[in-house]
């Protein structure tokens, strides 16, 4: 089965299931750590497996200018290329491609861009999008869509809103004309799995073992999920209309996007509540681009199955770190003799291992080592977050804020 998602339990709003892609089955509620470059800064695909990552998301964007998509294609795509083999979720580059700003110009057809690396112009359009993602060969990949900014008038979220519709039916139409030539088809086995050919020992299979034998014996057959993304800036009642015209294109798995993008953060919990009334019950629902510990768990009591934030991984490079009692800046010249484990509660391989002061002293020092161990607490922090998220699910209990905090320590 290419892809298939069940919901297991239930607890007002929140779901917990089970979504079944070609290289694995992922537990939902999830949260999605950002490999934009196919890597997650600083920490290595072994240690992910480890910390339980079940689905990493790349940049379409990025890819592409780097190594680029036909680069990543001849070597067997995102899974073989960096030896990960279990899921993978790409955006469209639409994002992206918004952030530019003055460096990109929008028409019908597309959007015209320079690349922030060397100034040179780029054309990305849903059919291109596509093709790029097929090229990259992640699991689920995102419909091409516009952005909408903020603040923004009416006229102007509505007609980025129709844009994004009409993308989303070329979106889809090139899709599914073109689905067939991903490129793990080519490379079923140990490829399949994500590791490069001509390779075995012990610990690939062990990580053979760890997949679900269903989702590589039909690699061959298997093909994406294209995603639809309901847009429509912060106005609710162009959410709704969105939602249910992106609904009428069909998909099997709807998206949120174009929040986080400089509103207030109770305006983006209303304009999510409000969307997601008129999103499927049967279909995964993908928050983009979100948010704090807090608001990860919060959006999973309103029933969001899919997360994914760029927060851990660069709040740990900056020395801002999650723990059970609250946020530390381990730059702090106060840690320099704290001989206490960052995070009593945490069992993460950093918190057993080292103490404040030593990680206070990578940081200072400016060694790549603190960024390593910062981004592993943090993206350890995270996923066992939404694992107790899942489990109050389970139990039929909501999860309530307490299970996180926010104020620094003091």
């Amino acid at each position: 089965m290419s892809f298939d998602f069940h919901i297991e339990a239930r607890s007002g709003p929140a779901r917990a299931g089970r979504l079944i892609t070609p290289h694995g089955e992922i537990e939902t509620p999830v949260f999605m750590p950002v490999g934009t470059l196919a890597s997650v800064k600083g920490v290595s695909q072994d240690i992910l497996e480890e910390l339980g990552v079940q689905i990493l998301l790349g940049n379409t964007y990025h890819l592409y200018l780097r190594p680029g998509v036909g680069q990543v294609r001849k070597l067997g795509g995102l899974h073989r290329f960096m030896a990960w083999p279990r899921a993978i979720l790409t955006d469209s580059g639409g994002f992206q491609v918004f952030s530019l700003n003055e460096l990109r110009k929008v028409t019908e057809e597309g959007v015209t861009f320079r690349s922030h690396l060397d100034g040179s112009s780029h054309f990305f359009s849903p059919e291109s999008a596509m093709d790029a993602q097929i090229g990259l060969g992640a699991d689920i990949i995102m419909a091409f869509d516009e952005c909408t900014e903020y603040p923004a008038n009416q006229e102007r979220m509505r007609a980025s809103m129709e844009l994004t519709l009409r993308w989303a039916e070329r979106s889809k139409r090139h899709f599914d004309e073109h689905k067939d030539e991903v490129p793990w088809r080519d490379h079923v086995g140990t490829a399949a799995l994500g590791c490069p050919g001509e390779r075995s020992s012990p610990a690939d299979a062990e990580v053979s073992d760890r997949q679900p034998r269903a989702a590589v014996s039909t690699q061959a057959q298997a093909t994406q999920a294209l995603f639809g993304i309901v847009q429509g800036g912060m106005d609710v009642r162009l959410r709704k209309e969105s939602a249910e015209r992106t609904l009428e294109i069909g998909f099997p798995g709807y998206a949120i996007g174009g929040l986080s993008v400089g509103e207030p953060r109770s305006l983006t919990r209303e304009v999510v509540e409000s969307t997601l009334e008129h999103l499927p019950t049967d279909k995964p629902r993908y928050l983009m681009g979100v948010g704090t510990p807090e608001e990860i768990v919060e959006y999973a009591n309103l029933g969001v199955d899919m997360m994914d934030c760029v927060l851990p991984t660069r709040a740990a490079r900056h020395g801002l770190l999650f723990t059970s009692e609250g946020k530390i800046s381990i730059k702090q010249a106060r840690y320099a003799g704290d001989e206490a484990a960052l995070d009593p509660n945490c069992g993460c391989r950093v918190c057993r291992r080292y103490s404040r002061a030593y990680l206070r002293h990578l940081y200072a020092a400016n060694e790549v080592l603190a960024q390593v161990l910062n981004t592993v607490h943090n993206l350890s922090f995270y996923l066992d977050t939404m694992r107790s998220v899942r489990h109050s699910i389970s139990l039929g209990k909501e999860t309530g804020s307490s299970c996180v905090r926010s104020q620094p320590k003091p």
